[in-house]
């Protein structure tokens, strides 16, 4: 089976998509499958990689982070798929991406596979906790007339978490399919924990005392993250701990972290960290691991941690909190800064040790990257078969 995915958000420079994009080509040459990334990008580039290729479309610089592109016209893409001749085409995004191969005239199944939630991304990261999250979607209808009017035209939709699932039937969207995203258990480990980086990490803090607690939090810095939330409700927390916050990440809203961050004694801006096996390492060293969004669909840096064995701090909605569990984290009302910090210093009077155990006996409940791939190879070998059945019958 050839797979042209048509990814509006992967970069060279990005996060968690780049992230997900390397492990769907791994997972597609050991599957024995093919996937063609198509993407957005500075030029015209084809570029050969084991499971598949990233064929970059020449693209306009996203104007809020120049680290990415966004597709405009439909014609190069569908000049890409007239090349490929895939089996099946799958849309990453909610947005031009998805309007791009619900347009592509082929016979081949097409799937919106949606890795974002946009009325949790935007409206309800900016108007909660002002408002609840029930009268921000309500608020909202025009988004759910849209998004119905475009899952219409796919044969199947798919998404990475049970909540999500359940939130998108909510709101009108035919059966969406669950594919449990997964965490590389081969690098996350416990076992990486070590006292030197945990002690640079504190340092970096500006904090001395090695019996300090580290906190540490990574993320894309952009609204949706709430790291104004965790800066703030870190400060509550040292003024009577000792304690450091090591923030791990890059985005648009760099500067105004590094300016927060600068006012908040104990709080370090470390950057991002592209090399995975010392994100890893980083990790397992911490003691407790911070989080902010609300909107992610999986949550798959907060599964890295708990592989980790960190205990979690983590936002009562989204991907995240369907990672927690009451034995290995508290949660907090989702963007309330105060919640944040009540939640802190009950984790702090819980044994770490223990919470730690439950954390990697969690990360154990959770898929592989290889299990997820797996999941979602199949759905689309089935609704190959049914349309070429249906097809034939035709």
């Amino acid at each position: 089976m050839r797979i042209a995915d048509i990814c509006e958000f992967y970069s060279e420079n990005g996060g968690g998509v780049k992230t997900y994009i390397d492990q769907k080509l791994d997972a597609a040459a050991r599957l024995g499958q093919s996937v063609s990334i198509i993407a957005p990008g500075p030029e015209d580039r084809r570029e050969q990689r084991a499971g598949g290729e990233v064929v970059w479309v020449k693209s306009p610089t996203l104007a809020p982070d120049p680290r990415y592109h966004i597709f405009w016209r439909s014609a190069p893409v569908h000049e890409v798929l007239n090349d490929i001749k895939p089996t099946l085409v799958e849309a990453s995004s909610t947005w031009r991406g998805a309007w791009i191969a619900a347009g592509w005239k082929a016979a081949a199944p097409k799937v919106l596979f949606a890795h974002q939630d946009p009325v949790a991304v935007y409206p309800q990261t900016f108007l909660t906790p002002f408002l609840n999250a029930g009268t921000v979607d309500k608020l909202c209808f025009w988004f759910w007339f849209y998004l119905r009017r475009l899952t219409a035209r796919f044969d199947s939709v798919v998404v990475g978490g049970d909540w999500l699932a359940s939130r998108f039937e909510n709101y009108g969207v035919k059966r969406p399919i669950h594919a449990p995203m997964g965490v590389d258990k081969s690098l996350f480990s416990h076992e990486l924990r070590n006292d030197a980086a945990r002690k640079e990490m504190l340092l970096a803090c500006g904090v001395r005392d090695p019996q300090a607690t580290l906190f540490i939090a990574v993320s894309r810095h952009h609204p949706e993250k709430r790291i104004g939330t965790l800066i703030k409700g870190f400060q509550a927390f040292a003024k009577d701990h000792p304690a450091g916050l090591y923030l791990i990440g890059d985005g648009p809203s760099r500067s105004w972290v590094e300016k927060r961050a600068a006012e908040a004694p104990g709080v370090h801006v470390a950057g991002p960290v592209r090399d995975r096996e010392r994100l890893a390492r980083l990790l397992a060293s911490g003691d407790y691991f911070l989080h902010g969004g609300a909107a992610e669909t999986f949550g798959l840096v907060v599964a890295e941690a708990l592989a980790s064995g960190l205990p979690l701090i983590a936002p009562n909605m989204g991907g995240a909190a369907e990672l927690t569990h009451p034995t290995y984290a508290e949660t907090y009302r989702a963007g309330d800064a105060e919640a944040l910090y009540d939640a802190m210093l009950r984790i702090k009077d819980r044994d770490r040790n223990t919470l730690s155990l439950a954390a990697r006996a969690g990360a154990n409940r959770i898929n592989t990257p290889t299990d997820h791939f797996q999941i979602l190879f199949e759905h689309y070998a089935r609704l190959t078969e049914e349309k070429r059945v249906a097809r034939a019958a035709a």
